[in-house]
């Protein structure tokens, strides 16, 4: 799948202001891609396929965790989660993605894992800082991700947990387990 191509599907499946947003989050991806020297291509494709799934209802998404080898606790977590690993699983099964670095980068956009690759890095924060997000943190984040990718997601992983510990929602261990990993890069232990 080519970029057009890529744009093209979104778009029919996003809505308009969705669909902006995507388009941000691939100008903000392309711009980390060429800072810290990833591959454009991968980067491209994941950033505008990361929330391909994102506008399907919460009963088509919960359709696909239960009837593939995605992870049953997902179910246990807040639906905005699910948009990521049924993107991954959509693009792999109906599209033919076969590059890990572009599904794994759609798949673990939201929560984020354990050892995260350049690219993983790249679309989760490229998602985070576009420029129409304004929230609390998010200027400091975009601060650090001109200086050092991992303690940019490190921030942004920390943001995340405090926010959703505020608001008494559920944390996906696996965004427990990439802040854990890149707090020993962040306190000097890569």
């Amino acid at each position: 799948m080519n970029k057009s191509e890529a744009i093209a599907l979104v778009k029919s499946r996003l809505t308009e202001e969705r669909f902006a947003h995507t388009m941000r989050v691939a100008e903000t991806a392309q711009i980390l891609a060429e800072r810290y020297n990833e591959p454009q291509e991968a980067v491209q494709l994941a950033a505008i396929l990361h929330d391909v799934a994102k506008n399907d209802p919460p009963g088509k998404l919960k359709h696909w965790i239960l009837n593939s080898d995605l992870p049953d606790d997902l179910l246990t977590f807040h639906h905005e989660l699910w948009h990521g690993p049924v993107g991954a699983l959509l693009m792999e099964q109906e599209q033919g993605i076969t590059d890990r670095r572009v599904l794994n980068a759609i798949r673990y956009h939201t929560t984020g894992r354990a050892g995260m690759t350049t690219c993983d890095m790249i679309i989760f924060l490229a998602d985070y800082i576009e420029p129409a997000r304004d929230f609390p943190g998010v200027d400091n984040v975009r601060k650090a991700a001109q200086r050092d990718l991992c303690e940019a997601t490190w921030l942004a992983l920390r943001n995340t947990i405090r926010h959703l510990i505020d608001k008494q929602a559920m944390v996906y261990p696996d965004t427990f387990y990439a802040y854990n990993d890149l707090t020993k890069y962040v306190n000097g232990g890569h």
